[in-house]
């Protein structure tokens, strides 16, 4: 076994590798670096030494990072391992976890993200940790670059191999069952059923019978056996939907099949065992709920072991040009048809739209204009009329948003490192016009308007070279 040779790093981008290594030269950990893993792997057979951590890029000439992840975790399966990458989506994300990584960077990273990471790396537990088979069959509508998806993902990533139970707060039409789905493909469980309930959509009266099945002459109708929706879960998972609407009775059999593992058919005298994990999700506030009586507090618990929100849309507008791309490109498949394209314009529209059916408002729009227009490219003008009325109403609220970011992109790739400098001052410079047009002119008004002093106002004017 060689000495502990601080954090190493495998990256054939230059510029990446000489940012990691300045920020750690600042906190005084040791480094070494590797334009490719050939180079890193010639140093590990000499024998003399050995990183406590390893930081990799997923992209390289000649070797997969994930597939150097497993290589090195079978020879070192102590040694923590994160990986870079600039493609930071469900598949790299949990396939990176489930070949034992200890965590990623999302390109371009923060640096004091990327230090603080490799320190908590490095105070970690060594655990010998057997990397897992690599993931197929992704969900492909769980898309994202924004840093709540990026959240998301390393969540889903973590619970890969855990039978926790989940809870999933979300939005309607944000994709709960497709991260329920997800994260039952990606456990121990994935040759088991999977099954969904959305406790909304079935008639109260009917719950009970469906969760756990009936005896033949439970009640009037019953002429014969019915198996529930937790026995065909057995060894599987469940999926339940709108977990807020359950009745309260109901919640009380529903915690003592998560307490026990057991339950009775309605009906039934003798106890049945089950083995299911349970994925609840709700659109509700549950702890609102708790408060009114209107949900169990233990079950609550029982249910709230991990937490995920889905974050709506309208928080994460970049990640619906690569959405929408994906839709309209299902949609052609499924009617086979060529693949449209939203113009640049077109585009623009679409991401300053407030969708409050979120991403499954997202894919129904790019339904429609697959089958209603000619076109292969999209223009303003083929978008459905509610899109346009939605539009000009959310018009003053949405395109400042947008212009801004367009604005602030800008500038972080004209001017690195000074860029939060020159938007500032820009947008200071912007507010003191708005004021001064506010106020007619009246340098008083203006800065009470502002809530600043008036020497402050006419010292940034000067700064600025505003004419009023």
């Amino acid at each position: 076994m060689g000495i502990k040779n601080g954090v190493w790093i495998v990256d054939d981008d230059r510029g990446i590798r000489w940012v990691l290594e300045k920020a750690l030269e600042k906190e005084r950990i040791s480094w070494r670096s590797f334009n490719c893993g050939a180079d890193l792997w010639r140093v590990l057979d000499e024998g003399q030494s050995e990183p406590c951590v390893l930081i990799s890029d997923i992209r390289m000439p000649n070797e997969n990072g994930l597939d150097l992840v497993k290589k090195i975790k079978a020879r070192l399966p102590d040694l923590p391992v994160i990986v870079m990458t600039a493609y930071s989506d469900l598949e790299n994300a949990v396939a990176a976890f489930e070949g034992g990584a200890f965590d990623y960077l999302a390109k371009p990273f923060d640096v004091d993200d990327a230090i603080a990471l490799v320190r908590r790396a490095m105070a970690l537990p060594k655990e010998n940790a057997i990397p897992a088979e690599p993931l197929t069959d992704i969900a492909p509508e769980i898309l994202g670059q924004a840093p709540a998806m990026q959240t998301l993902f390393r969540a889903i990533g973590r619970l890969a191999q855990s039978g926790a139970t989940v809870l999933i707060n979300g939005e309607s039409g944000t994709g709960k069952e497709l991260v329920a789905r997800a994260l039952h493909r990606h456990s121990p469980r994935k040759n088991a059923p999977f099954l969904a309930i959305n406790t909304a959509a079935i008639p109260r009266e009917l719950l009970e019978s469906e969760f756990f099945g009936h005896e033949r002459g439970a009640f009037t109708g019953a002429q014969t056996l019915r198996i529930g929706r937790f026995e065909q879960a057995h060894g599987g998972t469940l999926f339940l939907d709108e977990i807020g609407d359950m009745p309260i009775d109901l919640q009380t059999r529903l915690l003592r099949v998560l307490s026990d593992g057991e339950f009775y058919r309605v009906g039934g005298r003798q106890p049945i065992q089950v083995n299911v994990r349970v994925i609840a999700a709700t659109h509700q506030d549950l702890e609102k709920l708790v408060e009114t009586k209107q949900f169990r507090e233990d079950l609550f618990h029982r249910l709230n072991v991990i937490r995920l929100r889905l974050p709506p849309l309208a928080e994460r507008p970049e990640d619906i040009p690569l959405l929408a791309r994906h839709f309209l490109e299902k949609s052609a498949k499924a009617l086979q048809v060529e693949t449209k394209t939203l113009s640049d314009e077109a585009q623009k529209v679409v991401q300053s739209l407030p969708f409050p059916g979120n991403v499954r408002q997202l894919e129904n729009l790019c339904h429609w204009l697959t089958v209603m227009v000619a076109a292969s490219v999209i223009e303003p003008s083929d978008l459905p009329d509610d899109v346009k009325k939605a539009r000009r109403a959310d018009a003053d609220h949405s395109d400042w948003r947008a212009g801004l970011e367009r604005e602030i992109d800008k500038q972080i790739t004209a001017t690195p490192g000074m860029a939060h400098e020159k938007i500032s001052a820009m947008i200071e410079a912007m507010i003191i016009r708005r004021a001064l047009l506010a106020s007619g002119g009246n340098r008083i008004k203006a800065a009470q308007l502002l809530g600043i002093g008036r020497n402050t106002l006419t010292r940034k004017i000067q700064d600025y070279g505003i004419e009023v």
